[in-house]
């Protein structure tokens, strides 16, 4: 399984920003931060922006901010928003053209390769629903406590 790279950018986006209450800060700036292109990571914030993660406010002073309390954002609301809900693997039930198949049976729910399968993605899940951004931008204070100055004041750089 390889997730799409926006959600590593869309994860730092969301810790930065969640550093800027009350404070918009633009894709440009979002994108200058760790040197993305503007345009690609802008999709990833439109579509954390329809997924209810982040508002985009309008206007010279606009930009994207959190659209709720970091604590109530998991990393599994951002991979789901920028990867998308379905499942990594999808059973095709091969077992149905083997010999002694049954043309009847539901090898998904039969099959122990499918159940492996679908309990690690289970895991996987629980995992990153367990996480918050919140979560993670604590765990970056207690390395690095400067980090959440260091970023405003990034930002606050980039808008010169």
């Amino acid at each position: 399984m390889r997730m799409n790279e926006g959600v590593e950018w869309a994860m730092h986006s969301c810790v930065n920003l969640s550093w800027m209450p009350g404070q918009p800060v633009t894709a440009r700036h979002l994108a200058a931060f760790y040197d993305l292109p503007t345009a690609y990571l802008n999709k990833q914030l439109q579509a954390l922006t329809r997924a209810g993660i982040l508002t985009s406010v309008s206007g010279p002073k606009g930009g994207f901010q959190l659209a709720r309390d970091p604590r109530n954002i998991t990393l599994l609301d951002i991979v789901v928003a920028i990867d998308g809900p379905d499942e990594a693997f999808r059973c095709t039930q091969i077992l149905k053209a083997g010999p002694g198949a049954d043309p009847k049976a539901d090898y998904t729910k039969t099959c122990l390769v499918s159940q492996a399968m679908r309990s690690a993605e289970l895991a996987y899940r629980r995992e990153l629903a367990g996480q918050t951004i919140a979560d993670i931008a604590g765990r970056v204070v207690e390395t690095t406590p400067e980090a959440p100055a260091n970023a405003r004041n990034r930002f606050a750089n980039l808008r010169s």
